[in-house]
């Protein structure tokens, strides 16, 4: 089978529906996962679920279909967040999960997830492992011994309950409260989810994109310049905050109470303040996050460290670190003491915890801390190594604290810039931060110095 045209990475294969994602590689992919899951677990289910894309039902329609096909038990949990299929697969105590999603990319696109029997997304060893299949063949169920669907209704109640039940969370607090927010779920999977708990933490809700057919009014990655309706509901309505999310709702964004979308990062910032009075210990963001999560976690005396970029490899170095709470700079909150994965819920928990018990304004943990500005560029990724690459910036710039762990992180006590080839596209990725633009430009263009060179010449 042609696979041209995929992106294959370490937790799944996306693709343009009807282009290179066709239901073919839909089902072919997922009888793998299937086969493979259940040989390392048998008897145990896998648990699939969707967002709201407009191809989604075709595509369960098929991946059910598929995994039957290869002997499965199929927990259908219907049209969810992906962070309540990595719950599911958790409670089921299941061989795994399918979270038919493409996250923030653009309406013409879809993919599918896949999560192991832990509830996290699968390491590069397992998922290098899962698609050997494609090559020596899935086996298939005799006619007597297909799989079956079984429907499950609760998952999104259990998602909200588990939320509600973190010991910490100042539920009684938030409630008196009572905070009018503003909320915009794209017509993505959020529709449900995030109204029920907002109205179980006593919030007045005024909501924008909650039809959840998949149509998209506005790019759905949940980044400032996409949030105009939102910061404008914000001002018409009165909030204190607002919410939006991706169509998968593993990540949020915030707008200050002013209506000005604030960046992804200070969502995560602002949860690590929310859990460590509470709960000291280790904080993890990847290599591209923002130092306002950085500045959050050493406010507090917490330990901090950094993983390779990946939802999968933070959470793998959460675990490995017993971290208290973690994340990416992209509004994906990881609290393991839910669950290793990013949670769009359970971000807007902390954030309203916050609010609540410190009585300040969501503006104010911009105003009172250091300010940053991200600059990100990417250039076409030479055919020669990039070692020779993080050499002369090593040696360019001998005062940095270098770290290797996914590319090149150079970084100074008020500034940053790494460098790291995408796993995904023949680019190479320059992000850097500063106090100012034009440091923060600067940076951008001193890495990219070498790069154009050795670009010229290969």
């Amino acid at each position: 089978m042609n696979f041209d045209g995929l992106m294959v990475s370490v937790s799944g294969v996306r693709g343009r529906v009807g282009d290179a994602l066709t239901p073919e590689v839909m089902a072919t992919f997922a009888a793998a996962f299937g086969a493979w899951a259940t040989a390392r677990h048998p008897g145990r289910p896998i648990v699939v679920g969707r967002d709201s894309r407009v191809s989604g039902p075709m595509f369960t329609r098929v991946v059910h279909a598929a995994l039957e096909s290869v002997g499965c038990t199929v927990l259908d949990i219907g049209m969810v967040p992906t962070p309540t299929v990595q719950l599911e697969v958790e409670h089921h105590h299941a061989a795994g999960g399918l979270a038919i999603t493409a996250s923030h990319n653009p309406i013409e696109w879809n993919a599918l997830k896949f999560i192991g029997p832990s509830g996290l997304f699968l390491s590069a060893a397992e998922g290098a492992e899962m698609r050997a299949l494609l090559e020596t063949g899935i086996p298939r169920a005799p006619w007597d011994r297909l799989g079956a669907v079984v429907r499950e209704s609760q998952a999104i109640q259990r998602h909200i309950d588990a939320v509600l039940a973190l010991p910490f969370l100042d539920v009684a607090a938030i409630r008196a409260r009572a905070f009018p927010v503003a909320l915009d779920c794209c017509h993505g999977a959020g529709s449900e989810i995030m109204p029920a708990l907002l109205d179980a933490l006593g919030c007045t809700v005024s909501a924008i994109g909650m039809t959840a057919d998949g149509r998209f009014p506005r790019p759905p990655e949940p980044v400032a310049e996409n949030l105009g309706d939102l910061s404008a509901l914000v001002r018409s309505s009165g909030a204190v905050v607002g919410f939006a999310t991706d169509p998968d709702v593993d990540r949020l964004a915030l707008v200050d109470e002013h209506g000005r979308a604030i960046g992804e990062d200070y969502t995560l910032a602002m949860a690590v303040r929310a859990v460590l009075p509470s709960r000291p210990g280790r904080v993890v963001t990847n290599l591209s996050t923002s130092k306002v999560v950085q500045d959050a976690a050493h406010d507090h005396g917490a330990e901090f460290r950094f993983a390779p970029v990946g939802e999968v490899n933070v959470a793998l170095a959460m675990r490995e670190a017993g971290a208290t709470i973690g994340g990416e700079g992209n509004g994906g909150v990881i609290l393991p003491e839910l669950h290793l994965g990013r949670d769009a819920p359970v971000a807007i928990a902390l954030v309203l915890h916050l609010l609540a018990t410190t009585g300040k304004p969501v503006s104010a943990f911009v105003t009172e801390h250091p300010r940053y500005v991200i600059v990100k560029d990417k250039l076409d990724r030479p055919d020669v190594p990039l070692d020779t690459v993080y050499a002369a910036l090593r040696a360019r710039f001998p005062d940095a604290v270098a770290d290797m762990q996914d590319g090149l992180r150079l970084d100074w006590p008020d500034r940053w810039v790494h460098l790291r080839p995408s796993g995904t596209e023949p680019i190479v990725r320059v992000i850097a931060e500063a106090p100012s633009d034009e440091a923060a430009r600067q940076l951008v263009a001193d890495a990219r110095e070498p790069l154009s060179l050795l670009a010229g010449v290969s």
